[in-house]
């Protein structure tokens, strides 16, 4: 591949010969390329990456999105989804509950549950098991991905068990693999101005190693947009890779901008196209050793997502169904897509659509 862009300068022309070279890029090199205006370069050689790894296909997958609780012990100054117990607004549903709104939105090619919710105190951490094992018996074909590293220390206190021993108990009930939310930005400093009344970044990750060590293979995420420092933002991506190369346990990275709730939020904007794209490619760039960087259609809506896909992005999710966590932020995405949706928005990327289960095994390529 041959970099268009014109006149580059001395040090994105090293960071080019890395990357044609096959060669990992620092902590240095994540922060300059931040810092640069060539985002065309930074596409281009995301690009590059992404080919050689991925080639053209994108996947996504029949997913459908549960939240079986908001009631939440922590007060996160992102989360909007949140309420306390008693709370206007807040539900804790039984599993019959969710059958029944199951049972209105399923249809044959649905592959995933993908459960996710609040850190709720006022139950046992048997409510949480139970109703993995529920889904499960009922829906014995469709994999159940639930529960992010931060739930999981949340489990740990809850019940006494150590992670492993809460792992286990869930996957004995019919866990397959852990949602990717939770490691917001892997800064202490972040986390205590953002009030992240959750796991500490050394919590997250060695919730998500107790999980590779079992054979859960995961997902990564990153919540940027807000107070967080273009270094943070590549320390982040860097532990995730150091980790990755002790584990090779996650699957995909998910970075997700933040979304502001109202005009009235102490976040007044959306993240710009501009550092969302760059986000993607310098996460392509950066994480090396993950197969794959998914452009979350929710968070950056439809068209960004498209052209994500020649920045380095090779995943755009899946149907969900209804999505809340965003939407309560003040997502301006659609809450789903259809198959057909998905398909549309991939190949007018001209890339290949590839419908994959949870763990990217290919199922159909249209």
């Amino acid at each position: 591949m041959t970099i268009t862009t014109a006149n580059l300068d001395k040090r994105m022309a090293e960071i080019v010969d890395k990357v044609h070279n096959g060669q990992r890029l620092s902590k240095e090199d994540g922060v300059y390329l931040y810092q640069s205006d060539d985002l065309l370069t930074i596409g281009q050689l995301a690009n590059e990456v992404n080919l050689r790894m991925n080639g053209k296909k994108v996947y996504f997958i029949e997913t459908m999105s549960l939240y079986f609780t908001n009631v939440c012990e922590a007060h996160c100054a992102f989360c909007h989804f949140r309420r306390d117990e008693g709370q206007e607004g807040a539900y804790t549903v039984t599993p019959q509950d969710m059958f029944t709104y199951i049972d209105e939105h399923a249809h044959p090619e649905l592959r995933e549950f993908h459960i996710t919710g609040g850190h709720n105190p006022h139950v046992s951490f048997d409510y949480y098991v139970n109703y993995v094992r529920a889904l499960k018996e009922r829906y014995p074909n469709i994999t159940i991905k639930a529960h992010t590293a931060a739930e999981i220390e949340f489990f740990s206190r809850l019940s006494g068990l150590s992670y492993k021993e809460v792992l286990q108990k869930l996957l004995d009930a019919g866990l397959s693999t852990l949602t990717g939310g939770g490691a917001e930005i892997l800064s202490e400093r972040y986390r205590k101005k953002m009030g992240v009344g959750k796991a500490t970044s050394e919590q997250w990750l060695e919730v998500q190693r107790d999980a590779h060590s079992l054979g859960i293979r995961t997902t990564a995420t990153m919540l940027y947009g807000s107070i967080e420092t273009q270094e943070e933002r590549i320390d982040h991506m860097l532990q995730l890779r150091e980790l990755q190369d002790e584990t090779g346990g996650f699957m995909v990275f998910i970075p997700n901008s933040v979304q502001p709730a109202n005009v009235k939020a102490s976040l007044k904007r959306y993240v710009s196209a501009w550092d969302e794209l760059k986000t993607i490619a310098i996460s392509r760039l950066m994480l090396d050793n993950i197969q794959h960087i998914k452009a979350y259609f929710i968070n950056m809506g439809i068209k960004t997502t498209q052209i994500a896909l020649t920045f380095g992005a090779s995943d755009v999710h899946g149907t969900i169904v209804q999505e809340r966590i965003s939407h309560a932020a003040g997502a301006l995405s659609p809450e789903g897509m259809t198959r057909e949706e998905l398909i549309w928005l991939i190949k007018g990327a001209d890339r290949i659509p590839v419908e994959r289960d949870s763990f990217y095994n290919e199922i159909t390529t249209y």
